[in-house]
Protein backbone atom coordinates (compact mmCIF):
# COMPACT_ATOMS: atom_id res chain seq x y z
CA UNK A 1 0.00 0.00 0.00
CA UNK A 2 1.17 3.59 -0.81
CA UNK A 3 2.33 5.80 1.95
CA UNK A 4 1.03 9.05 2.01
CA UNK A 5 2.19 11.68 -0.80
CA UNK A 6 5.17 13.73 -1.03
CA UNK A 7 4.42 17.01 -1.51
CA UNK A 8 7.02 19.39 -2.28
CA UNK A 9 8.17 22.53 -0.03
CA UNK A 10 6.00 25.28 -0.45
CA UNK A 11 5.33 27.61 1.71
CA UNK A 12 1.79 26.86 3.54
CA UNK A 13 0.50 29.62 5.74
CA UNK A 14 0.70 31.69 2.68
CA UNK A 15 -2.29 29.18 1.32
CA UNK A 16 -5.39 31.19 2.84
CA UNK A 17 -7.91 30.67 -0.12
CA UNK A 18 -8.99 28.47 -3.03
CA UNK A 19 -7.40 30.70 -5.32
CA UNK A 20 -4.54 30.12 -3.98
CA UNK A 21 -4.57 26.60 -4.18
CA UNK A 22 -5.58 26.78 -8.14
CA UNK A 23 -2.10 28.37 -8.76
CA UNK A 24 -0.04 25.82 -6.67
CA UNK A 25 2.29 23.64 -9.49
CA UNK A 26 0.59 20.09 -11.30
CA UNK A 27 3.38 18.51 -9.94
CA UNK A 28 2.66 18.58 -6.18
CA UNK A 29 -0.34 16.34 -7.05
CA UNK A 30 -2.81 17.28 -10.16
CA UNK A 31 -5.72 15.17 -8.90
CA UNK A 32 -5.38 15.97 -5.45
CA UNK A 33 -4.99 19.83 -6.44
CA UNK A 34 -7.91 19.46 -8.47
CA UNK A 35 -10.03 17.88 -5.78
CA UNK A 36 -9.33 20.46 -3.59
CA UNK A 37 -9.94 23.47 -6.06
CA UNK A 38 -13.37 21.89 -7.01
CA UNK A 39 -14.84 21.87 -3.38
CA UNK A 40 -13.49 25.50 -2.01
CA UNK A 41 -13.01 23.86 1.00
CA UNK A 42 -10.06 23.89 3.60
CA UNK A 43 -7.10 21.97 3.04
CA UNK A 44 -3.95 20.66 4.48
CA UNK A 45 -1.21 18.38 4.43
CA UNK A 46 -1.92 16.84 7.30
CA UNK A 47 -5.01 16.54 9.34
CA UNK A 48 -5.02 15.12 12.78
CA UNK A 49 -7.58 13.72 14.95
CA UNK A 50 -7.43 13.98 18.68
CA UNK A 51 -5.39 16.72 20.49
CA UNK A 52 -4.58 13.75 23.04
CA UNK A 53 -1.04 12.38 24.64
CA UNK A 54 -0.19 10.99 21.16
CA UNK A 55 -2.30 14.14 19.24
CA UNK A 56 0.26 16.46 20.58
CA UNK A 57 3.24 14.94 19.53
CA UNK A 58 2.32 14.69 16.08
CA UNK A 59 1.42 18.15 15.85
CA UNK A 60 4.66 19.22 17.36
CA UNK A 61 7.22 17.06 15.09
CA UNK A 62 4.90 17.28 11.76
CA UNK A 63 5.25 21.29 11.82
CA UNK A 64 8.82 21.88 13.40
CA UNK A 65 10.39 21.47 9.88
CA UNK A 66 7.86 24.54 8.79
CA UNK A 67 7.17 22.75 5.36
CA UNK A 68 3.83 21.45 6.20
CA UNK A 69 0.35 22.58 6.76
CA UNK A 70 -1.57 20.82 10.06
CA UNK A 71 -4.59 20.88 11.00
CA UNK A 72 -5.17 19.55 14.78
CA UNK A 73 -9.11 18.82 15.57
CA UNK A 74 -10.29 18.50 19.36
CA UNK A 75 -13.77 17.52 20.47
CA UNK A 76 -12.61 18.97 23.57
CA UNK A 77 -11.53 22.30 24.70
CA UNK A 78 -8.83 24.42 26.49
CA UNK A 79 -6.24 22.62 29.28
CA UNK A 80 -6.07 26.15 30.97
CA UNK A 81 -8.18 24.90 33.62
CA UNK A 82 -7.21 24.85 37.40
CA UNK A 83 -8.22 21.16 38.19
CA UNK A 84 -5.86 20.11 35.33
CA UNK A 85 -2.86 22.29 36.01
CA UNK A 86 -3.10 21.51 39.83
CA UNK A 87 -1.81 17.71 39.82
CA UNK A 88 -4.00 16.67 42.62
CA UNK A 89 -6.97 18.12 41.10
CA UNK A 90 -7.07 14.57 38.42
CA UNK A 91 -9.60 14.13 41.50
CA UNK A 92 -11.77 16.38 39.86
CA UNK A 93 -11.54 16.22 36.62
CA UNK A 94 -12.56 12.67 37.29
CA UNK A 95 -16.05 13.46 36.60
CA UNK A 96 -16.15 16.45 34.95
CA UNK A 97 -18.14 17.08 31.60
CA UNK A 98 -16.24 19.72 30.90
CA UNK A 99 -12.96 17.92 30.82
CA UNK A 100 -14.08 13.99 30.63
CA UNK A 101 -16.17 11.53 28.30
CA UNK A 102 -17.04 10.11 31.00
CA UNK A 103 -17.95 6.69 29.41
CA UNK A 104 -19.88 3.74 30.76
CA UNK A 105 -18.75 -0.26 29.96
CA UNK A 106 -20.85 -2.93 29.53
CA UNK A 107 -21.02 -5.31 32.25
CA UNK A 108 -18.66 -8.09 31.97
CA UNK A 109 -19.34 -11.52 33.16
CA UNK A 110 -16.27 -12.21 34.52
CA UNK A 111 -17.28 -9.15 37.06
CA UNK A 112 -20.79 -10.91 37.29
CA UNK A 113 -22.46 -8.57 34.99
CA UNK A 114 -21.23 -5.25 36.44
CA UNK A 115 -21.18 -2.16 34.57
CA UNK A 116 -18.17 0.33 35.07
CA UNK A 117 -17.23 3.71 34.37
CA UNK A 118 -14.58 4.67 32.06
CA UNK A 119 -13.18 8.27 32.08
CA UNK A 120 -11.13 9.47 29.38
CA UNK A 121 -9.77 12.84 28.21
CA UNK A 122 -11.99 15.72 26.44
CA UNK A 123 -9.52 18.34 26.34
CA UNK A 124 -6.20 19.17 24.88
CA UNK A 125 -3.64 16.53 26.50
CA UNK A 126 -6.26 14.22 26.25
CA UNK A 127 -5.95 11.80 28.88
CA UNK A 128 -2.51 12.91 30.24
CA UNK A 129 -4.43 16.07 31.53
CA UNK A 130 -6.74 13.86 33.78
CA UNK A 131 -4.23 11.03 34.88
CA UNK A 132 -3.03 9.90 37.59
CA UNK A 133 0.82 11.64 36.25
CA UNK A 134 2.76 8.14 36.69
CA UNK A 135 5.36 7.63 34.06
CA UNK A 136 6.31 3.84 32.72
CA UNK A 137 7.58 2.88 30.25
CA UNK A 138 6.81 -0.59 30.57
CA UNK A 139 9.23 -3.25 30.42
CA UNK A 140 11.98 -4.42 27.37
CA UNK A 141 9.85 -7.73 26.57
CA UNK A 142 6.38 -6.16 26.17
CA UNK A 143 7.70 -4.04 22.94
CA UNK A 144 9.50 -7.20 21.85
CA UNK A 145 6.46 -8.90 21.56
CA UNK A 146 4.99 -5.94 19.45
CA UNK A 147 7.84 -7.05 17.25
CA UNK A 148 6.85 -10.80 17.21
CA UNK A 149 3.50 -9.78 16.14
CA UNK A 150 4.77 -9.45 12.78
CA UNK A 151 5.83 -5.45 13.26
CA UNK A 152 9.36 -5.17 12.30
CA UNK A 153 11.21 -2.20 13.99
CA UNK A 154 8.93 -1.92 17.46
CA UNK A 155 11.51 -4.17 19.63
CA UNK A 156 12.94 -2.66 22.52
CA UNK A 157 16.40 -1.69 20.62
CA UNK A 158 14.25 0.39 18.55
CA UNK A 159 11.88 1.96 20.94
CA UNK A 160 13.96 2.62 23.38
CA UNK A 161 15.97 5.81 21.91
CA UNK A 162 12.12 7.24 20.93
CA UNK A 163 11.64 7.29 24.68
CA UNK A 164 15.25 8.77 25.18
CA UNK A 165 13.74 11.69 22.91
CA UNK A 166 10.14 12.52 24.41
CA UNK A 167 12.01 12.11 27.96
CA UNK A 168 13.12 15.04 29.88
CA UNK A 169 14.40 13.02 33.88
CA UNK A 170 14.72 15.40 36.15
CA UNK A 171 13.56 16.42 39.95
CA UNK A 172 10.54 18.85 38.33
CA UNK A 173 12.40 22.28 38.71
CA UNK A 174 13.82 22.73 35.37
CA UNK A 175 11.81 25.76 34.45
CA UNK A 176 13.18 25.09 30.49
CA UNK A 177 11.59 22.00 29.53
CA UNK A 178 12.60 20.03 26.33
CA UNK A 179 10.17 17.05 26.36
CA UNK A 180 7.90 15.73 28.80
CA UNK A 181 9.08 16.12 32.34
CA UNK A 182 9.46 12.98 34.03
CA UNK A 183 10.07 13.81 37.77
CA UNK A 184 11.56 12.08 40.09
CA UNK A 185 10.29 13.52 43.72
CA UNK A 186 10.08 10.33 45.87
CA UNK A 187 12.04 12.27 48.80
CA UNK A 188 9.17 14.16 48.82
CA UNK A 189 6.43 11.64 49.22
CA UNK A 190 4.62 10.89 52.54
CA UNK A 191 6.85 9.54 55.10
CA UNK A 192 4.69 5.95 55.47
CA UNK A 193 6.62 5.20 52.32
CA UNK A 194 9.23 3.50 54.46
CA UNK A 195 6.94 0.99 55.42
CA UNK A 196 5.81 -0.10 52.13
CA UNK A 197 9.50 -0.13 51.02
CA UNK A 198 10.95 -1.98 54.21
CA UNK A 199 7.75 -4.92 53.83
CA UNK A 200 8.87 -5.32 49.99
CA UNK A 201 12.46 -6.22 50.82
CA UNK A 202 10.74 -7.89 54.11
CA UNK A 203 9.62 -10.85 51.15
CA UNK A 204 11.91 -10.55 48.63
CA UNK A 205 10.97 -7.65 46.22
CA UNK A 206 13.74 -5.96 44.31
CA UNK A 207 14.27 -2.19 44.60
CA UNK A 208 13.77 -0.71 41.14
CA UNK A 209 17.44 1.36 40.22
CA UNK A 210 16.71 5.04 41.42
CA UNK A 211 17.13 6.31 38.33
CA UNK A 212 15.37 3.54 36.25
CA UNK A 213 12.41 3.16 38.27
CA UNK A 214 10.17 4.28 34.80
CA UNK A 215 11.48 1.41 33.08
CA UNK A 216 12.83 -1.58 35.16
CA UNK A 217 11.19 -4.39 37.66
CA UNK A 218 11.09 -3.16 41.38
CA UNK A 219 9.39 -1.39 43.42
CA UNK A 220 10.15 1.99 44.33
CA UNK A 221 8.52 5.77 44.13
CA UNK A 222 6.83 6.44 41.28
CA UNK A 223 8.33 9.19 38.25
CA UNK A 224 5.00 11.80 37.60
CA UNK A 225 4.77 14.33 34.70
CA UNK A 226 5.02 17.57 36.68
CA UNK A 227 6.92 20.60 35.95
CA UNK A 228 7.74 23.20 38.39
CA UNK A 229 4.78 22.04 40.71
CA UNK A 230 2.22 21.89 38.27
CA UNK A 231 0.99 19.31 35.73
CA UNK A 232 3.33 18.62 33.05
CA UNK A 233 0.90 16.87 30.24
CA UNK A 234 1.24 16.27 26.55
CA UNK A 235 -0.19 20.01 25.60
CA UNK A 236 2.09 21.39 27.71
CA UNK A 237 4.93 19.42 26.72
CA UNK A 238 4.47 19.25 22.94
CA UNK A 239 1.68 21.59 21.54
CA UNK A 240 2.10 24.39 23.49
CA UNK A 241 5.29 25.13 21.39
CA UNK A 242 4.07 23.98 18.32
CA UNK A 243 1.02 26.40 18.89
CA UNK A 244 3.36 29.64 18.17
CA UNK A 245 3.97 28.42 14.73
CA UNK A 246 2.08 29.61 11.71
CA UNK A 247 1.59 26.29 10.04
CA UNK A 248 -0.72 25.12 12.91
CA UNK A 249 -3.85 25.35 13.23
CA UNK A 250 -5.80 23.82 15.98
CA UNK A 251 -9.71 23.81 16.35
CA UNK A 252 -11.21 22.82 19.36
CA UNK A 253 -15.02 21.90 20.21
CA UNK A 254 -15.76 20.07 17.03
CA UNK A 255 -16.87 16.50 16.98
CA UNK A 256 -15.53 14.52 13.93
CA UNK A 257 -17.73 12.80 12.26
CA UNK A 258 -16.17 10.62 9.32
CA UNK A 259 -13.37 10.21 7.39
CA UNK A 260 -13.94 11.43 3.53
CA UNK A 261 -12.91 9.42 0.88
CA UNK A 262 -11.93 9.05 -3.15
CA UNK A 263 -12.15 5.70 -3.81
CA UNK A 264 -10.19 3.93 -1.70
CA UNK A 265 -7.91 6.80 -0.90
CA UNK A 266 -8.53 9.43 2.45
CA UNK A 267 -9.10 13.02 1.06
CA UNK A 268 -9.97 14.42 4.64
CA UNK A 269 -12.36 14.61 7.39
CA UNK A 270 -16.53 15.87 8.13
CA UNK A 271 -16.70 17.64 11.18
CA UNK A 272 -19.50 19.14 13.17
CA UNK A 273 -18.84 22.29 14.89
CA UNK A 274 -21.87 23.43 17.10
CA UNK A 275 -25.21 22.95 14.86
CA UNK A 276 -22.69 23.21 11.86
CA UNK A 277 -21.14 21.26 9.86
CA UNK A 278 -17.56 21.42 7.46
CA UNK A 279 -15.29 19.07 5.77
CA UNK A 280 -11.21 20.14 5.45
CA UNK A 281 -9.35 17.92 2.77
CA UNK A 282 -5.80 16.50 3.56
CA UNK A 283 -3.67 16.39 0.54
CA UNK A 284 -1.02 13.84 2.51
CA UNK A 285 -2.70 12.16 5.23
CA UNK A 286 -5.19 11.78 7.38
CA UNK A 287 -3.98 10.86 10.81
CA UNK A 288 -6.72 9.29 13.43
CA UNK A 289 -5.11 10.00 17.41
CA UNK A 290 -8.50 9.92 19.01
CA UNK A 291 -7.80 7.31 21.59
CA UNK A 292 -8.97 3.62 22.16
CA UNK A 293 -12.23 3.99 22.05
CA UNK A 294 -12.59 7.08 19.53
CA UNK A 295 -10.44 6.04 16.42
CA UNK A 296 -11.73 2.76 16.13
CA UNK A 297 -15.16 4.07 16.35
CA UNK A 298 -14.08 7.01 13.50
CA UNK A 299 -13.01 4.19 11.44
CA UNK A 300 -16.53 1.74 11.65
CA UNK A 301 -18.58 5.56 11.00
CA UNK A 302 -16.41 5.86 7.80
CA UNK A 303 -17.03 2.67 6.24
CA UNK A 304 -13.72 0.57 7.92
CA UNK A 305 -14.50 -2.51 10.49
CA UNK A 306 -16.99 -5.45 10.45
CA UNK A 307 -19.16 -5.78 7.46
CA UNK A 308 -22.56 -6.11 9.71
CA UNK A 309 -22.21 -4.10 12.09
CA UNK A 310 -21.95 -1.41 9.56
CA UNK A 311 -24.85 -3.17 7.37
CA UNK A 312 -26.64 -2.41 10.75
CA UNK A 313 -26.17 1.40 10.69
CA UNK A 314 -26.39 2.06 6.69
CA UNK A 315 -22.79 2.88 6.40
CA UNK A 316 -21.36 2.48 3.32
CA UNK A 317 -18.52 -0.16 3.53
CA UNK A 318 -14.98 1.14 2.09
CA UNK A 319 -13.01 -2.08 3.23
CA UNK A 320 -14.24 -5.00 5.73
CA UNK A 321 -11.99 -5.89 8.65
CA UNK A 322 -13.49 -7.43 11.48
CA UNK A 323 -10.36 -6.61 13.70
CA UNK A 324 -11.59 -2.64 13.91
CA UNK A 325 -12.62 -2.46 17.48
CA UNK A 326 -11.64 -5.81 18.50
CA UNK A 327 -8.03 -6.85 20.51
CA UNK A 328 -10.07 -4.30 23.81
CA UNK A 329 -7.73 -4.32 26.57
CA UNK A 330 -6.88 -2.72 30.16
CA UNK A 331 -5.67 -3.35 33.47
CA UNK A 332 -8.25 -4.04 36.40
CA UNK A 333 -6.92 -2.88 39.56
CA UNK A 334 -8.09 -3.63 43.32
CA UNK A 335 -7.23 -1.40 46.04
CA UNK A 336 -7.33 -3.00 49.49
CA UNK A 337 -7.99 0.08 52.26
CA UNK A 338 -6.64 0.21 56.25
CA UNK A 339 -6.49 2.91 59.32
CA UNK A 340 -3.18 3.04 60.44
CA UNK A 341 -1.67 4.00 63.46
CA UNK A 342 0.14 7.23 62.28
CA UNK A 343 -0.86 10.12 60.30
CA UNK A 344 -1.25 10.16 56.53
CA UNK A 345 -2.21 12.26 53.58
CA UNK A 346 -6.02 11.98 55.42
CA UNK A 347 -5.06 14.77 57.86
CA UNK A 348 -3.65 17.04 55.55
CA UNK A 349 -6.20 16.94 52.68
CA UNK A 350 -9.47 15.43 55.16
CA UNK A 351 -9.12 18.78 57.51
CA UNK A 352 -9.34 22.30 57.04
CA UNK A 353 -5.95 23.19 58.78
CA UNK A 354 -4.61 20.96 56.34
CA UNK A 355 -6.20 21.98 53.33
CA UNK A 356 -5.00 25.66 54.36
CA UNK A 357 -1.66 24.40 54.99
CA UNK A 358 -0.83 22.59 51.53
CA UNK A 359 -2.81 25.68 49.74
CA UNK A 360 0.02 27.87 50.83
CA UNK A 361 2.84 25.71 50.80
CA UNK A 362 2.14 25.34 47.53
CA UNK A 363 1.00 28.94 46.31
CA UNK A 364 4.80 29.60 48.16
CA UNK A 365 6.96 27.12 47.00
CA UNK A 366 5.21 25.22 44.08
CA UNK A 367 5.68 21.83 46.32
CA UNK A 368 3.90 19.88 48.98
CA UNK A 369 1.24 17.74 48.94
CA UNK A 370 -0.97 19.45 46.05
CA UNK A 371 1.72 19.11 43.52
CA UNK A 372 2.27 15.56 43.67
CA UNK A 373 -0.03 12.40 42.71
CA UNK A 374 -1.66 9.63 45.03
CA UNK A 375 -0.09 7.61 43.14
CA UNK A 376 3.83 7.18 45.29
CA UNK A 377 4.65 4.45 45.39
CA UNK A 378 4.58 0.46 43.77
CA UNK A 379 6.33 -1.05 40.92
CA UNK A 380 6.50 -4.13 38.96
CA UNK A 381 7.01 -7.40 40.56
CA UNK A 382 6.73 -11.21 40.08
CA UNK A 383 3.36 -12.54 41.37
CA UNK A 384 5.36 -16.36 41.85
CA UNK A 385 9.06 -17.39 42.03
CA UNK A 386 8.63 -19.03 38.74
CA UNK A 387 7.01 -15.71 36.91
CA UNK A 388 9.10 -15.48 33.63
CA UNK A 389 8.99 -11.56 33.93
CA UNK A 390 7.14 -9.22 36.59
CA UNK A 391 3.57 -9.78 36.01
CA UNK A 392 2.13 -7.50 38.83
CA UNK A 393 2.16 -4.06 39.26
CA UNK A 394 1.56 -2.82 43.14
CA UNK A 395 0.54 0.57 44.41
CA UNK A 396 0.78 2.34 47.84
CA UNK A 397 -1.08 5.17 48.87
CA UNK A 398 -0.86 7.33 51.88
CA UNK A 399 -4.78 8.27 51.40
CA UNK A 400 -7.90 6.03 52.05
CA UNK A 401 -11.26 7.31 50.70
CA UNK A 402 -14.32 5.43 51.52
CA UNK A 403 -17.31 7.36 51.81
CA UNK A 404 -19.26 7.33 48.82
CA UNK A 405 -19.91 10.84 46.98
CA UNK A 406 -21.85 10.51 43.81
CA UNK A 407 -20.02 11.51 40.68
CA UNK A 408 -17.17 13.03 42.62
CA UNK A 409 -13.75 11.41 43.10
CA UNK A 410 -13.03 13.02 46.63
CA UNK A 411 -9.34 12.97 46.92
CA UNK A 412 -9.61 16.12 48.79
CA UNK A 413 -12.44 14.35 51.04
CA UNK A 414 -10.63 11.47 52.31
CA UNK A 415 -11.42 9.49 55.42
CA UNK A 416 -11.34 11.18 58.79
CA UNK A 417 -9.36 8.08 59.78
CA UNK A 418 -5.88 8.22 59.38
CA UNK A 419 -5.13 5.55 56.19
CA UNK A 420 -3.69 4.14 53.28
CA UNK A 421 -4.65 1.77 50.24
CA UNK A 422 -2.36 -0.98 49.10
CA UNK A 423 -3.72 -2.53 45.42
CA UNK A 424 -2.43 -4.29 42.06
CA UNK A 425 -3.11 -4.83 38.65
CA UNK A 426 -1.98 -7.62 36.72
CA UNK A 427 0.29 -6.30 33.78
CA UNK A 428 -0.28 -8.38 30.60
CA UNK A 429 -4.00 -9.24 30.94
CA UNK A 430 -4.76 -12.27 28.35
CA UNK A 431 -8.85 -11.17 28.35
CA UNK A 432 -9.83 -8.92 25.39
CA UNK A 433 -13.08 -7.32 24.39
CA UNK A 434 -14.33 -4.80 22.04
CA UNK A 435 -15.51 -1.23 20.95
CA UNK A 436 -18.10 -0.57 18.60
CA UNK A 437 -20.47 2.15 17.53
CA UNK A 438 -23.88 2.25 18.63
CA UNK A 439 -25.25 4.43 15.96
CA UNK A 440 -23.95 5.66 12.75
CA UNK A 441 -24.49 9.82 14.86
CA UNK A 442 -21.07 10.41 16.48
CA UNK A 443 -22.79 11.77 19.10
CA UNK A 444 -24.00 8.90 20.25
CA UNK A 445 -21.80 6.59 23.02
CA UNK A 446 -19.88 3.87 22.05
CA UNK A 447 -20.78 0.94 23.03
CA UNK A 448 -17.34 -0.65 25.45
CA UNK A 449 -17.54 -4.18 25.99
CA UNK A 450 -14.13 -5.02 28.10
CA UNK A 451 -15.05 -8.58 28.91
CA UNK A 452 -12.69 -8.34 31.98
CA UNK A 453 -11.53 -11.27 33.72
CA UNK A 454 -12.32 -13.65 31.34
CA UNK A 455 -9.40 -16.25 31.51
CA UNK A 456 -8.56 -18.42 34.00
CA UNK A 457 -4.85 -16.96 32.88
CA UNK A 458 -6.08 -13.96 34.58
CA UNK A 459 -7.97 -15.42 37.60
CA UNK A 460 -4.76 -16.69 38.57
CA UNK A 461 -3.43 -13.71 38.46
CA UNK A 462 -5.72 -11.91 40.46
CA UNK A 463 -5.08 -15.01 42.98
CA UNK A 464 -1.23 -14.35 42.80
CA UNK A 465 -1.73 -10.55 43.86
CA UNK A 466 -3.67 -11.04 46.31
CA UNK A 467 -1.35 -13.38 47.84
CA UNK A 468 2.02 -11.22 47.84
CA UNK A 469 -0.71 -8.18 49.03
CA UNK A 470 -0.82 -10.87 51.86
CA UNK A 471 2.47 -11.20 52.30
CA UNK A 472 3.49 -7.92 52.47
CA UNK A 473 0.66 -7.25 55.25
CA UNK A 474 2.05 -9.91 57.70
CA UNK A 475 5.57 -8.50 57.55
CA UNK A 476 6.88 -6.22 60.69
CA UNK A 477 6.81 -3.27 59.24
CA UNK A 478 3.31 -3.27 57.67
CA UNK A 479 2.08 -4.18 61.00
CA UNK A 480 3.61 -1.32 62.86
CA UNK A 481 1.65 0.57 60.29
CA UNK A 482 -1.92 -1.08 60.00
CA UNK A 483 -4.40 -0.54 63.11
CA UNK A 484 -7.09 -2.69 61.44
CA UNK A 485 -8.64 -3.37 57.79
CA UNK A 486 -10.87 -1.19 56.68
CA UNK A 487 -13.18 -3.97 54.57
CA UNK A 488 -11.57 -6.75 53.17
CA UNK A 489 -8.03 -8.26 53.29
CA UNK A 490 -6.55 -10.78 51.63
CA UNK A 491 -5.07 -11.92 54.99
CA UNK A 492 -6.05 -15.75 55.83
CA UNK A 493 -8.47 -15.49 52.57
CA UNK A 494 -9.24 -18.12 50.67
CA UNK A 495 -8.25 -17.99 46.66
CA UNK A 496 -11.85 -18.35 46.36
CA UNK A 497 -12.60 -15.31 48.05
CA UNK A 498 -9.71 -13.32 47.06
CA UNK A 499 -11.47 -13.14 43.43
CA UNK A 500 -14.87 -13.41 44.69
CA UNK A 501 -13.98 -9.84 46.49
CA UNK A 502 -11.88 -8.85 43.03
CA UNK A 503 -14.97 -9.51 40.84
CA UNK A 504 -17.35 -7.62 43.06
CA UNK A 505 -14.84 -4.36 43.54
CA UNK A 506 -12.23 -4.14 40.97
CA UNK A 507 -12.34 -1.15 38.67
CA UNK A 508 -10.42 -0.25 35.19
CA UNK A 509 -6.93 1.21 35.99
CA UNK A 510 -7.73 3.33 32.64
CA UNK A 511 -4.77 1.95 30.45
CA UNK A 512 -7.58 1.02 27.36
CA UNK A 513 -5.44 0.12 24.03
CA UNK A 514 -5.67 -2.55 20.98
CA UNK A 515 -8.64 -1.86 19.29
CA UNK A 516 -6.64 -1.00 16.28
CA UNK A 517 -4.34 -3.31 16.78
CA UNK A 518 -0.92 -3.10 14.57
CA UNK A 519 -0.05 -6.55 12.95
CA UNK A 520 -1.01 -7.90 9.20
CA UNK A 521 -4.49 -8.14 8.21
CA UNK A 522 -4.48 -11.98 8.24
CA UNK A 523 -3.18 -11.88 12.12
CA UNK A 524 -5.76 -9.64 13.14
CA UNK A 525 -4.08 -6.11 12.61
CA UNK A 526 -5.93 -2.92 11.70
CA UNK A 527 -2.38 -1.02 10.72
CA UNK A 528 0.94 -2.07 9.33
CA UNK A 529 4.18 -1.02 11.15
CA UNK A 530 3.83 2.16 9.37
CA UNK A 531 0.63 2.61 11.20
CA UNK A 532 -0.93 2.76 7.78
CA UNK A 533 -4.32 1.52 7.67
CA UNK A 534 -4.69 -1.97 6.08
CA UNK A 535 -6.60 -1.67 2.51
CA UNK A 536 -6.68 1.91 1.86
CA UNK A 537 -4.73 4.97 1.41
CA UNK A 538 -3.69 7.71 3.01
CA UNK A 539 -5.00 7.17 6.84
CA UNK A 540 -2.90 6.14 9.74
CA UNK A 541 -4.30 5.62 12.97
CA UNK A 542 -1.34 6.64 16.06
CA UNK A 543 -2.41 6.15 19.39
CA UNK A 544 -2.95 3.43 22.06
CA UNK A 545 -5.42 1.80 20.17
CA UNK A 546 -2.45 0.51 18.07
CA UNK A 547 -0.90 -1.59 20.32
CA UNK A 548 -0.37 -5.07 19.44
CA UNK A 549 -0.69 -6.40 23.14
CA UNK A 550 -1.31 -4.05 26.66
CA UNK A 551 2.26 -2.97 27.84
CA UNK A 552 3.36 -3.85 31.64
CA UNK A 553 2.79 -0.75 33.15
CA UNK A 554 1.10 2.85 32.77
CA UNK A 555 0.25 3.74 28.75
CA UNK A 556 0.95 7.30 28.47
CA UNK A 557 4.66 6.74 27.84
CA UNK A 558 4.27 4.14 25.58
CA UNK A 559 1.27 6.09 23.85
CA UNK A 560 3.70 9.34 23.39
CA UNK A 561 6.92 7.38 22.36
CA UNK A 562 4.39 5.68 19.61
CA UNK A 563 3.36 9.50 18.53
CA UNK A 564 6.97 10.36 18.43
CA UNK A 565 7.95 7.39 16.43
CA UNK A 566 5.24 7.81 13.64
CA UNK A 567 5.78 10.92 13.32
CA UNK A 568 9.22 10.03 11.59
CA UNK A 569 7.40 7.33 9.17
CA UNK A 570 5.06 9.97 8.37
CA UNK A 571 8.09 12.54 7.25
CA UNK A 572 10.16 10.23 5.47
CA UNK A 573 7.15 10.16 3.03
CA UNK A 574 6.08 7.26 0.41
CA UNK A 575 8.22 3.78 1.37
Amino acid sequence: MKSAVNIPSVTWPKIRNIKTIQRLPAAINPAIVAQIAGTGLDSFDFVIVGAGSAGCVLADRLTACGRHRVLLLEAGGTDRHPWVRLPIGYGKAFHNDRLNWRYRAAGSAGLGGREMYWPRGKVLGGSSSINGLVWMRGLPHDFDDWERAGNPGWGWRDVAPVFDEVEQVGDGTDTVPRRVNVAARGQEYHPVRHHFMTAAETIGLPHAPPHEAHMAEGVGPYSITTLMGLRHSAANAFLRPAMRRANLSVRKGVLVERVLFSGKRAVGVAYRDGDARHEVRAAGAVILAAGAVASPTLLQRSGIGPSDLLSRFGIEQIHQNAAVGAGLQDHLGVDYLFRTKQATLNQTLGTWTGRIKAALQFLLTRDGPLSLSINQMGGLVRGTPDAREPDLQLYFSPLSYTTVHKNKRVLLKPDPWPGLSLGFNACRPTSQGRVDISSADAAQPPRIAPNYLATTEDERATIAGGRVLEQMLNTPALQALIDRPNGFTPVDASDEAILADFRARASTVFHACGTCRMAPEAAGGVVDPKLRVHGVEGLRVVDASIFPNITSANTNAPTIMVAAKAAGDILAGPD
